[in-house]
């Protein structure tokens, strides 16, 4: 295919070039109405780039098949059968992929690590997750991918089961060994959906962890925002193999989907996929050759280190994107809440993630020396200002194992069903009729349906008075708890 065209831009270039005008939506018609205060902020471009897809960039029975031709030409990239393009996030994209596999079949093998999406599916479908534990490592207090062997053994506990869903990479950039896990799920005959939200680069790169789709998944769902350059809330969804039927794909997709998705969106996503297919390589060369540099300066300041090698290994993770720094921050005697707050402050730069121990540095092709300098420079006066923090407020991390909370209603029915908000102190032994999530990395540490015990309630409690975002409990400042009622 000729990946040197863009489909949507090229449209976009021929709408504006033949003076159209919409008696449609969008009611600011290009910008015309827009608060010029709005405009001075947003620009005039991006106004005059917000059209209707259908009755507005293509006409209204979208024959000029635009976004069509897009997703095919995605789809030729990276070596995948099929694409599909979503302008709500990949949030509702592994929510279509979740109805596409188990939609009616009733039971889902799920990463226990999985995005609070996810389990919004399980919500929304009615699901029962059968959960596969990821390897927790004690010490660092996170969770690694599940293995293949744990993939093996939840199978031989629930054969049943529609397919099995894994997030991949994760957060911190650490992999699953996707390959021997679509080896367990495919000598079943059944499909795996990976969560790849962060791995929208990978087919880009052989130095890279292996895309999903080379790995042997079914279907991968990747956000464009994060590690590439489309918008926030471009995602796609890729498909391959005859486990999964695309049209039952696109349907679950429609039934969540906006009916006005954003051109804005699709734009970039296409003029995106050129620039990796044209350029892709030698730009993520660049950024890993600049992770490496930054890696060995990080390293050399006094209370600072780049985690790596402690990610890999038989009981940790397969594979790690290293344009992920993860930076431990105990050498500093201070948490990574306050580690992001003081950058936030003082230096005018946002972190990717933060918790207990640590900071995360997201770097893609975009950043270079100055960037990088940039991060360098602040992380060394840091190190300069920690010794005059407060040492950081403890968090009560408990065994691994006291994290697994038995499941014992669907996440549904406990979501929708009666409800009552109670304080902490009496929710040990209650089921819990909301999720709480520390957020980032967004993994929930509680679920709709779970009973919740002593040692997750000091976890999140004592973690939201040392610095813990948890934006998704009814009650911000966790006074209460909601629960189903006895």
């Amino acid at each position: 295919m000729d990946h040197a065209q863009a489909p949507v831009l090229d449209a976009l270039t021929d709408y504006h070039r033949a003076d159209r005008y919409a008696f449609t939506p969008p009611g600011h018609k290009q910008g015309r109405g827009a608060d010029p205060r709005v405009r001075a902020v947003l620009g005039e471009d991006v106004f005059r780039a917000d059209v209707l897809a259908t009755s507005g960039l293509d006409d209204r029975q979208t024959t000029g098949g635009f976004v069509a031709e897009a997703e095919e030409l995605m789809a030729d990239a990276v070596g995948a059968e099929q694409a599909f393009f979503s302008t709500c996030g990949s949030s509702l994209s592994v929510k279509a992929a979740m109805l596409a596999v188990a939609g009616g079949r009733g039971e889902l093998l799920v990463g226990r690590d999985a995005h609070k999406s996810v389990i919004a599916g399980l919500i929304l479908s009615g699901l029962r997750p059968r959960w596969v534990r990821p390897r927790w490592d004690g010490e660092l207090h996170l969770a690694h991918p599940p293995s293949a062997a744990e993939v093996e053994a939840c199978w031989e506990r629930h054969p049943d089961a529609a397919g099995m869903l894994v997030t991949s990479p994760t957060p911190y950039g650490t992999c699953a060994d996707i390959a021997a896990i679509a080896r367990v799920c495919h000598k079943r005959g059944r499909p795996l959906i990976v969560d790849e939200a962060w791995g929208a680069h990978l087919p880009f790169h052989d130095d890279l962890p292996t895309w999903a789709m080379d790995a042997g998944a079914d279907v991968c769902v990747v956000s464009i925002h994060k590690m590439g350059a489309g918008f926030e809330q471009g995602s796609v969804f890729h498909l391959q193999g005859d486990l999964i039927d695309p049209a039952r794909l696109r349907a679950c997709a429609d039934l969540l989907a906006t009916t006005s998705p954003n051109v804005l969106l699709y734009a970039a996503m296409d003029g995106w996929r050129r620039q990796m297919v044209e350029q892709g390589r030698d730009l993520l060369q660049s950024a890993l050759d600049l992770a490496g540099e930054l890696r060995a300066a990080v390293n050399e300041l006094d209370g600072l280190r780049v985690m790596d090698g402690e990610f890999l290994g038989v009981e940790a993770s397969h594979d790690l994107d290293r344009l992920h720094l993860v930076i431990d921050t105990t050498g500093l005697q201070i948490s990574g809440y306050q580690a992001a707050d003081w950058l936030r402050e003082h230096a005018h730069l946002d972190m990717g993630l933060a918790d207990h121990r640590r900071i995360s540095a997201q770097l893609t092709f975009a950043d270079d020396i100055h960037t990088g300098q940039r991060l360098v420079t602040a992380l060394r006066a840091l190190a300069d200002a920690a010794p005059a923090l407060p040492r950081p407020t403890p968090v009560a991390l408990p065994d691994p194992t006291m994290l697994e909370l038995d499941t014992v209603e669907l996440p549904r029915d406990a979501f929708f069903g009666p409800t009552e908000a109670i304080p902490p102190q009496d929710a040990a032994g209650r089921i819990a009729a909301e999720q709480l999530t520390p957020y980032p990395p967004g993994i929930p540490a509680v679920l709709p349906g779970e009973r919740i015990n002593d040692a997750v309630l000091h976890y999140l409690v004592s973690g939201q008075a040392a610095g813990m975002a948890i934006p998704d409990a009814a009650d911000g400042g966790l006074a209460t708890i909601r629960v189903m009622c006895d």
